[in-house]
């Protein structure tokens, strides 16, 4: 594993500073026209002046994301001009420190320290870890994508399964799945192209069909397999991030979180402080799981489940907003009146199921495909349960704004296995390996269960909760219900659009993958295509 500090933000001028005061003089001195004409006094004479000039530049210590931190905390309560606030940090970068600590732990506005900025260069993790390291919402991650490149095979052996004497049996069952993985893609790559004649005639469009391919083998890859992720956030998101990795279980995750703090460690000292495992995050889940065994255990095992409000094959709506179409078209209503919300919501309820749809669709009047519903639309949910395999969640999970909540990985909800793998001819290589990777879980798990699941596999399932409001529910459609989604996320954002568009169709008219949005646009105002033509040609 490898944690390396790509970037971070300073002040502009400081590097402004640095060209004018360094990088000017240097080029203006060592021009090859005035090399020639200096003697050896005058060049030792000049490399002397541009190293002094340097050491001046560096001994202020301003290449710092602190002094912007600081200049902006001082805006509330001092008059001066922004630009002069942080002239006044980079010249005394200590003071800016001090500062820093007095308002961000002294008096607890963290959110000062989410004016420092950090690039990070995550390599080497095993994709079990990735799963942990991004269920963090505020930051950006860019990751190593097991869909287009065909992997190697690189693995990482966790140390809990080495202290358990299982890592033969581990690597065994991973250099077997690693083979398999192979083995589909040079099965699968002929299919796709036999698949996809006219595609397959162009040689542009290889790449393409290889990935494909790639795509499907790789649901027989394990959860060991390395990944490398490209990282940006905050300092205060960096706070925690550290600490709450360095409180886990797992030992590939506290060694993410100590990597983590090294590479940052003295480029913003003021800003994070609080990194240590807490009790918090150290024990909590574990006694969530006890308490939630026996409250399970005492429950009667005729006792019937509460039921959906409705479900498909994978996906079940377990809860939803009471009257969703109306309280949007009481939200609109209130957002363009002067109205209390109760006198809103009694004028929707007075609407006809059509004229609520109507109302709430002239909102969609001006939409554009990569135009986003209004705000109001995130003040109704619903509440999915998800069975889905690895792949999918991979995808799932990028949907940062919604809540997702998630079960251990299960071998008993079975696997996913890609209908391409069977038309190709491998189902049955593809289900020993399977076989082979359950029976060395369940071996592992008997020793170390908290590590078993790294031998599990893209195919393998778990249960989610996605909690989502409609705003997010029609970015979910516009970007997974198209065809160019990766088709296991496409299927899962299928079946959830359509149990929410039962329970609240007006809400969701518009919620279509973005290759039908013209058409549903034009469905839903029809004749006003043709008038915007006319319009255009005049």
């Amino acid at each position: 594993m490898r944690i390396v500090l790509a970037g971070h933000n300073v002040d502009v001028d400081v590097l402004r500073q640095m060209k004018k005061e360094i990088i000017e003089p240097a080029a203006r001195g060592w021009e090859e026209s005035r090399l020639d004409a200096m003697s050896e006094a005058e060049l030792r004479a000049q490399a002397a002046e541009l190293q002094r000039r340097a050491a001046d530049f560096l001994e202020r210590d301003n290449l710092t994301p602190e002094p912007i931190s600081a200049s902006y905390a001082r805006i509330s309560r001092d008059p001066r001009p922004i630009d002069e606030l942080r002239a006044i940090a980079r010249e005394e970068v200590e003071k800016a420190r001090k500062s820093n600590q007095t308002i961000i732990f002294g008096y607890g506005h963290s959110s000062v320290a989410e004016h420092a900025s950090f690039n990070i260069d995550v390599i080497g993790v095993s994709r079990y870890a990735v799963e942990e390291i991004q269920k963090f919402r505020l930051l950006a991650y860019t990751e190593k994508s097991q869909r287009y490149i065909l992997l190697e095979d690189d693995f990482v052996v966790p140390e809990e399964i080495e202290k358990a004497g299982m890592k033969d049996l581990f690597v065994r069952t991973i250099k077997a799945q690693n083979a398999c993985y192979h083995a589909l893609y040079e099965k699968l790559r002929p299919w796709v192209f036999n698949r996809n004649p006219e595609l397959a005639a162009k040689k542009r469009n290889h790449k393409t069909l290889e990935g494909w391919a790639k795509e499907d083998a790789r649901y027989i890859v394990s959860f060991a397999t390395e990944s490398q992720i490209g990282m940006t956030l905050s300092a205060r998101s960096l706070e925690h991030v550290i600490c709450r990795c360095a409180s886990h279980p797992l030992a590939e995750i506290r060694e993410y979180a100590r990597r983590l703090y090294e590479c940052v460690e003295g480029v913003a000292p003021s800003l994070v402080k609080y990194t240590d495992p807490t009790e918090y995050n150290t024990h909590t889940r574990a006694a969530l799981r006890e308490a939630a065994s026996g409250i399970i255990g005492r429950m009667d095992e005729e006792t019937e489940p509460v039921p959906p409000i409705a479900e498909e094959k994978d996906v079940a709506l377990i809860d939803v907003t009471p009257d969703a179409d109306a309280l949007i078209a009481a939200a609109l209503l209130h957002s363009s009146s002067g109205k209390t919300m109760s006198r809103c919501k009694a004028a929707a309820r007075e609407m006809s199921g059509e004229e609520r749809a109507r109302f709430i669709a002239s909102t969609f009047r001006l939409m554009r495909g990569h135009d986003a519903v209004l705000r109001e639309f995130e003040n109704v949910r619903c509440v999915f349960e998800v069975t889905l395999s690895a792949a999918c969640f991979g995808q799932l999970k990028r949907h940062r704004m919604s809540t997702l909540n998630t079960q251990p990985y299960d071998i008993a909800l079975g696997v996913t296995t890609p209908s391409s793998i069977a038309e190709a001819g491998a189902e049955l290589e593809f289900q020993a390996a399977v076989d082979e990777t359950n029976a060395a879980y369940e071996k592992i798990a008997a020793q170390t269960p908290a590590a078993a699941p790294y031998v599990l596999t893209n195919a393998h399932k778990r249960r989610v909760l996605f909690s989502s409001n409609a705003r997010e529910l029609y970015h979910v459609s516009r970007l997974r219900e198209d065809p160019h989604a990766q088709w296991d996320i496409r299927d899962k954002s299928t079946q959830m659009i359509r149990l929410a568009k039962k329970v609240m169709p007006a809400t969701m008219q518009l919620a279509v993958g973005k290759h039908l949005f013209e058409e549903t646009h034009a469905a839903l105002f029809p004749g006003e295509a043709e008038e915007a033509k006319k319009e255009t040609v005049k």
